[in-house]
């Protein structure tokens, strides 16, 4: 086993959890030492701060962070995420996630991550505004539709995105929209954007659950997170015929063992912005939703939520990491000695959304667009090639489907780094 290093700047447990991942990955497929920390380490960082003129004219600095992991398999690509407890070790870590990612479904990019310290809910719409605005002024030096393209992540949307897309625009002197990714339409944004990384999870699900013979018509599903990612899941899954027992957001959980109505709960967080109060069903806590008896449990929140004081507990058949780095370690340990519980991780399950990305970039250089059907159509067409690719290397080399998936990933990213030498 190598030693596990931990960078001073990204010191975190997130962080520190992604980089065991890789040690044990690059352990399984024997990556040579003298590309090892190449490949592990983030290839560079900009820490800004962000001063906005507040609604009633005092001016608050927020803090921002981009992390660029690898620049050597293309631009770099990866969300944006405004939430009170962003730090810069998480941010690398979903940083080097988003390179196993999009290696693995053969995307030509390298992985990246932004984040600003903020509760994005304690701002009018125009502060919001400003602090996007500022956020990518100060990013313009450091991205570029052949450098690194952002796109929305928790707590930013697609009128952010529109917002910085114009920012950036007006700073080069002509429109842009290949500077960023989900967008509006409007705005050069792609049919099925949207939707693109719950219709993925809902989708890989559905495949999972026929090669397990589990009728999807009799399947139940909880879900962790009510946010893009969960809603659009449960939607999606919904439509397939499953019966969604569960949601929850950061104020509540619902619980309804006779199903819940996903559109009318929808509706619901469309007008009050969160579930609670929600009265068509009981109200359950987050912890307890993830304990719930289910066919398939969807966390589709934040990382670190399943660990070793839950993971013995969950009571699903079908474990399916809609959130970047759901399981940490300890848990994923425990879940290996369960069998009776199949996991779909992360880096495969939540891939539809930066697969739709990378469609919405390639409209926006050629100036082309697809409908949804054609974009949906070639999204699962992307991800049954990765999900046969997990199975093989899972069958081939009898590793667990994380490590199957992540030593893919990892493998093409150090392959690439290895063919290009290094400079001098």
């Amino acid at each position: 086993m190598s030693k596990v290093i931990v960078s001073a700047l990204y010191n975190s447990d997130v962080f520190k959890m992604a980089c065991r991942q890789f040690d044990k990955a690059a352990d399984a497929i024997n990556l040579p030492e003298a590309i090892r920390d190449r490949t592990k380490y983030p290839r560079r960082c900009l820490s800004v701060a962000l001063p906005i003129k507040r609604d009633d004219g005092s001016v608050t600095v927020f803090e921002g962070y981009r992390v660029q992991h690898n620049l050597s398999t293309g631009p770099a690509k990866g969300g944006i995420r405004f939430h009170q407890s962003v730090t810069i070790g998480e941010v690398a870590a979903l940083a080097m996630w988003m390179s196993w990612k999009c290696s693995l479904v053969g995307l030509p990019y390298g992985g990246a991550k932004g984040g600003v310290i903020v509760n994005p809910g304690q701002l009018s719409a125009g502060e919001l505004e400003r602090l996007s605005r500022r956020y990518m002024q100060e990013m313009i030096n450091f991205i570029g539709p052949h450098i690194d393209i952002p796109a929305p992540d928790v707590g930013t949307n697609e009128t952010i995105m529109g917002w910085m897309m114009d920012t950036y625009s007006n700073h080069v002197g002509h429109n842009e929209p290949a500077v960023v990714t989900g967008k509006p339409l409007a705005l050069g944004g792609s049919q099925g954007r949207r939707e693109a990384t719950g219709a993925g999870v809902a989708y890989l699900i559905k495949k999972y659950l026929e090669d397990m013979k589990i009728p999807i018509q009799k399947a139940t599903v909880a879900i962790q997170g009510f946010g893009n990612v969960g809603s659009e899941a449960a939607l999606a899954l919904s439509n397939y015929g499953a019966k969604i027992i569960a949601i929850s957001d950061y104020t509540t959980g619902i619980h309804d063992p006779k199903g819940i109505d996903v559109r009318k709960a929808l509706d619901y967080v469309n007008y009050a912005r969160v579930l609670k109060d929600y009265h068509l069903g009981e109200p359950i806590t987050n912890e307890q939703l993830l304990e719930l008896k289910c066919t398939v449990l969807v966390p589709a929140a934040l990382e670190r939520v399943i660990t070793d004081k839950n993971a013995g507990k969950l009571k699903c058949r079908l474990l399916a990491e809609a959130a970047n780095g759901p399981t940490t370690n300890a848990a994923d340990r425990i879940l290996d000695r369960r069998e009776e519980i199949e996991i779909i991780p992360d880096v495969l399950c939540n891939a539809g959304g930066v697969v739709v990305s990378y469609f919405e970039w390639l409209q926006n250089l050629q100036n082309f667009y697809w409908s949804r059907d054609e974009v949906l159509a070639k999204l699962f067409t992307i991800l049954d090639r990765a999900k046969d690719s997990v199975e093989f290397q899972k069958r081939k080399f009898k590793f667990s489907r994380r490590l199957a998936a992540q030593t893919l990933g990892i493998a093409r990213v150090a392959e690439a780094k290895q063919s290009r030498g290094l400079f001098p």
